[in-house]
């Protein structure tokens, strides 16, 4: 079971477009630790994998359970429905991106804030 969960954070991070950099950033970690994840060289503690699903922006039980191809075919579908308000496609396609940059760029920001508060404010 543990090498299937590998095997899904792989491809979901694959098919998020995300690099190994860029987990490993989310993460804390080295991208060399990033990679021993994915590769199945180390334990994963359920935090890491909760972490990893907030990244992925889902439940800790769909990442378990992923199928790709459920996946895509979900994917298209939704990105062929009416439902995309007036978003252009070019949006839909970047907005999980954008979202988590954002999210990336609080996290900096919120460690910049702790260091200048622990070591004085420049």
């Amino acid at each position: 079971m543990a090498e299937k969960i590998n095997e899904n954070i792989k491809s979901i991070r694959e098919l998020k477009d995300y690099t190994q950099e860029y987990m490993a950033v989310m993460l804390n970690i080295t991208q060399a630790g990033y990679s021993k994840i994915e590769k199945g060289t180390i334990t994963l503690s359920c935090d890491k994998l909760e972490e990893i699903a907030f990244i992925f922006e889902m439940d800790l039980i769909n990442l378990i359970a992923f199928e790709s191809s459920l996946y895509l075919k979900n994917d298209f579908m939704k990105f062929n429905t009416s439902e995309q308000g007036n978003l252009s496609n070019i949006e839909m396609l970047y907005q999980d991106k954008i979202i988590l940059l954002e999210k990336l760029l609080d996290k900096t920001n919120n460690e910049l804030e702790n260091y200048k508060d622990k070591y004085g404010g420049l």
